[in-house]
């Protein structure tokens, strides 16, 4: 009688197949699963852009900043860019509210993800103390808001001069209905509106010498194919305040959240739009006449820039490539589009 024993390696053999058909079921079909693999040009700086996603670690996340981390080390990220609704539901009430320990410092903990990030207010900011957040700048070393509106430039790599400009606003003052919101109206109220456009006015107009890219990021957007906000008062809003200011000026791409998904837009204009809003949550997400992509996933875009294209992957928070693609500029072009 044929014994009934299996050997030691026998036995490792089985619970491998087993575990590779319960993890890749798609394996046990005679089909290759695909590993996406991240293509970034050479001699660019990297960066990660993340929005609405301060939630202790609830709904994705924790997987996201996972990911966020493996990314940021194989790429070599720079620093991070949040682009608002840092802290949900309501904001950070001072800079000892324990979301700043449960929702950003724990949560983004790996080596990596110890950079410099550069952050916009959201109106779930507004609920609470936004001041606090431009406060924590002074507690946390790698925590970025000077302001509540700033710019900063950053020097390409391959020692040629050429720079890179991001200007980072406040997008809640320039939403009329905001003014009127019992939770908005407090902190909005107190801010100039027409100050801070004669501001990016003049930033943007009198850029630095050897400026070679100009963005601007703020949390809400001017286009989105979310069916909610695609018309929404704040996107209508954003759009008839900051529009003028970005086309006549040859700004090469606008950043935002507050739709949950990750999305890349070219309107009339010249402009590139993209968002990034899904570093926690995902909602629902359509796509417009000039949609060059638009996903329901959770996740970030990673920004790569060097003297003559400015590369950007959409990434889920499982590490597939979702998208990518390539904005090109020409030598000649430095500071124009």
């Amino acid at each position: 009688m044929k014994s009934m024993f299996v050997s030691a390696k026998q036995l490792v053999t089985i619970i491998s197949l087993i575990c590779t058909v319960l993890l890749f079921p798609e394996a046990g079909q005679g089909q290759t699963k695909k590993v996406e693999k991240l293509n970034i040009p050479p001699n660019s700086l990297n960066f990660i852009a993340l929005g609405d996603w301060g939630r202790y670690g609830d709904d994705h996340q924790l997987q996201v900043a996972a990911q966020m981390a493996k990314t940021a080390k194989e790429a070599s990220v720079l620093f991070f860019i949040s682009t608002g609704d840092n802290f949900y539901p309501k904001g950070v009430a001072s800079t000892l509210d324990p979301h700043w320990h449960y929702s950003f410092e724990e949560i983004y903990k790996p080596f990596s993800l110890q950079r410099e990030w550069y952050s916009v207010l959201g109106n779930h900011d507004y609920m609470g103390d936004p001041d606090a957040q431009v406060a924590y700048s002074k507690v946390s070393r790698r925590w970025e808001m000077p302001g509540r509106y700033f710019s900063k430039t950053f020097a390409l790599p391959g020692g040629s001069g050429e720079k890179i400009q991001i200007s980072f606003i406040d997008t809640n003052p320039l939403i009329p209905e905001f003014y009127s919101n019992a939770e908005y109206g407090p902190n909005v109220k107190t801010q100039d509106s027409t100050a801070q456009k004669q501001w990016l006015q003049q930033v943007l107009t009198e850029k630095a010498e050897g400026v070679k890219w100009n963005l601007v990021v703020g949390h809400h957007p001017l286009y989105t194919a979310s069916d909610k906000r695609s018309e929404g008062y704040d996107t209508k809003a954003v759009r008839r305040s900051l529009k003028s200011l970005l086309d006549p000026n040859h700004v090469d791409a606008y950043l935002a959240g507050h739709d949950h998904s990750l999305q890349h837009l070219e309107p009339e204009g010249g402009v590139h739009h993209f968002i990034s809003g899904s570093a926690s949550e995902a909602t629902q997400v359509g796509k417009l006449d000039y949609s060059k992509f638009s996903a329901m996933e959770y996740g970030f875009l990673l920004f790569s820039v060097s003297s003559k294209e400015m590369v950007v992957h959409a990434i889920s928070h499982t590490g597939k490539v979702l998208y990518r693609t390539s904005l090109q500029k020409e030598p000649q072009d430095l500071g124009q589009k």
